[in-house]
């Protein structure tokens, strides 16, 4: 166990050419966190799990493209993406050889898993409430989802970024008075000007079914959900974990999608070390 952290900073380049900042803290085997929509380095539950972990782990964050740091390349794929990650993976099976673990969380839990089916060098694979919905709601959810799809695209084609940021908001649950209420934050213009890369997480999910990429995951895979989250989500997560073989599901007692770092962090660490 590391009794100091040290936190390093730089930036890696994708294939295609697009700059990717990371930052790596820490000291032990390899871990690599990925965030959900519209987070980034130093506004996301990537920060905090970070901290949690940099003392049995050298831990990995980045700024996923179009977001913070980071530079982006049109046109979008979600094959660009999956090889950004796979970048910063190389970096960290580098730095600490051996194989390196992934977490992602929310629909960065969706990219964890796509990219994992084809780089090597994951050899555990952590997932926070992955929102595949699609299995537990069925059709009227594949409808719904066509429909966000279509609504976010013309907001952003409309040059309406603000729009795209409410619907994003709207359509995981938020009030629209809390809608309202963010537009007035000092953060917003913050959300708008990331707000492009929302279409990059759409596409990840692919209309919320479970990918196939899952049954080509043969590294352990621990699917995690909090038990006073939805319970689409909850149920969510051990869809998921029945589509990757030998995937185990584990329950956070009294966590939501928003999940307190000091509570997975132990549980990571115990599936990291198993």
């Amino acid at each position: 166990m590391s009794t100091t952290s040290t936190t390093t900073t730089g930036t890696t380049t994708s294939p295609d050419g697009t700059t990717i900042a990371w930052t790596r803290t820490g000291d032990g085997p390899g871990v690599v966190l990925v965030d959900g929509a519209l987070c980034y380095r130093g506004a996301g539950p990537s920060d905090g799990l970070a901290a949690a972990l940099s003392d049995r782990f050298t831990v990995w964050t980045y700024d996923r493209r179009g977001r913070g740091a980071s530079g982006d390349t049109l046109p979008f794929a979600v094959e660009r993406e999956i090889e950004d990650l796979r970048a910063v993976v190389g970096l960290a099976d580098a730095a600490s050889p051996g194989g390196v673990g992934l977490v992602g969380h929310s629909s960065g839990a969706v990219l964890a898993l796509r990219t994992t089916a084809v780089e090597p060098a994951v050899t555990r694979l952590a997932l926070y409430e992955p929102p595949l919905l699609a299995p537990v709601l069925g059709n009227p959810y594949v409808a719904g989802a066509r429909a966000y799809t279509a609504n976010l695209r013309q907001a952003l084609d409309d040059g309406r970024r603000g729009d795209a940021v409410a619907l994003f908001m709207a359509s995981v649950g938020m009030p629209e008075p809390m809608i309202a209420g963010a537009r007035t934050s000092p953060g917003w213009p913050t959300l708008e000007a990331i707000a492009p890369t929302l279409a990059y997480d759409d596409a990840v999910l692919a209309g919320g079914a479970v990918p196939p990429d899952a049954a080509r995951v043969t590294v352990p895979t621990l699917v995690v959900s909090g038990s006073a989250s939805p319970d689409v989500l909850q149920d969510a997560a051990r869809a998921t974990a029945a589509a990757v073989p030998g995937a185990a599901h584990r329950s956070l007692p009294d966590q939501t999608h928003d999940v307190d770092p000091a509570v997975l962090a132990p549980a990571l660490t115990e599936f990291f070390a198993s």
